[in-house]
């Protein structure tokens, strides 16, 4: 089992910026020193009432604090991006981290980032796909001809080719079946998203394993999740200390319209236990590690991103939760 940290690096308009990058920056250093394995950070464009670090820039920055680790953008948003722009740059992000890239790649849903691009939510799906191949074929080929419906390449190639060979690992995050079929279609494997309940994914997961039947791929040997994750002496003060902070960030997320795109019963509709039901890993050391394993046994889930620092929680706090998870959880998860 591998374990990660979610960067998210969401916080209030006002704050020092500078400040809370160092914060972002001390926390992938202790990661590393920690023993985690990966550090994600996500992406969104006109992200108000957050301010928010980009992940690349972010990400360049941590392979040069905290060099042992993987490095996942999380997710890149592609309809919004050339596919040129893409490769050159996780081409040198791959370099940068001494070809410990992930390519971490998904579709977006927000209405004001599809606009500001020039694109639309209906046209999201082709553009992924096209900019997905382009992406790929300006890793393996010399030079790259290609008409699509919003980019050409012509005699295009890739100046900074990553390390990995063929190209790092493609892991395509979805909330809906036809981006779980597509991730089987496209990519090494299914980003599992921090959203969806747990009886979803589980009908989410029958619709992945006849999708990577359909293309006669075996099931992936790195299967990876995303979860918000708080420990504490019992699941009470867990939800106590955690519920501020994370309640605040997921109204937001509703007021985004990101349970719009979700399967039907998992909106964001509730109050905050049953945001959190089948969502969170809440509770104490030994209730979190039964939480865990109860997703690698039943999904086959072998890395785990944690997101464990929400808009508005001290970074002391959220430094505290690492450090008590890598020493009571890792080892528990890892033995079993």
């Amino acid at each position: 089992m591998r374990f990660g940290l979610m960067i998210r690096g969401q916080y209030p308009q006002g704050d020092d910026m500078r400040v809370r990058l160092q914060e972002d920056l001390d926390a992938a250093k202790r990661a590393e020193e920690l023993g985690y394995d990966l550090i994600g950070k996500g992406s969104h464009y006109s992200s108000h009432p957050f301010q928010y670090i980009q992940q690349i820039p972010y990400l360049c920055q941590v392979a040069m604090v905290a060099p042992k680790l993987r490095l996942l953008p999380g997710v890149v948003l592609l309809p919004l991006h050339s596919p040129l722009h893409v490769a050159e740059e996780l081409g040198s992000l791959d370099i940068m981290c001494n070809g410990k890239l992930i390519f971490g790649a998904g579709i977006g849903y927000r209405e004001v980032e599809f606009n500001a691009f020039g694109t639309t939510q209906k046209q999201s799906g082709p553009r992924f796909e096209e900019c997905l191949t382009a992406v790929k074929r300006l890793w393996t080929e010399d030079f790259v001809n290609m008409d699509a419906s919003y980019f050409k390449l012509d005699n295009a190639n890739c100046t900074t080719m990553p390390v990995q060979k063929p190209m790092p690992p493609v892991w395509i995050g979805a909330n809906a079946n036809v981006g779980i079929r597509r991730a089987a279609r496209m990519a090494d494997t299914w980003f599992i998203n921090p959203h969806n309940k747990i009886d979803t994914i589980a009908q989410q997961m029958e619709v992945y394993k006849r999708a990577l039947d359909d293309c006669g791929k075996p099931f992936p040997d790195e299967l990876p999740m995303m979860r918000e994750v708080f420990v504490a002496r019992n699941r009470a003060e867990a939800i106590r200390l955690a519920k501020p902070s994370l309640e605040a960030k997921y109204k937001i997320y509703k007021d985004w319209g990101q349970d719009k795109v979700m399967p039907a019963g998992d909106a964001f509709s509730g109050d905050f236990e049953d945001l959190m039901n089948d969502r969170f890993l809440f509770g104490s050391p030994n209730e979190v590690i039964e939480q865990i394993l109860v997703l690698k046994r039943r999904f086959g889930v072998n890395t785990m991103l944690f997101g464990i620092h929400w808009v508005g929680m001290p970074a002391s706090l959220a430094m505290e939760q690492m450090q008590l998870i890598s020493e009571e959880v890792f080892p528990a998860v890892r033995s079993a």
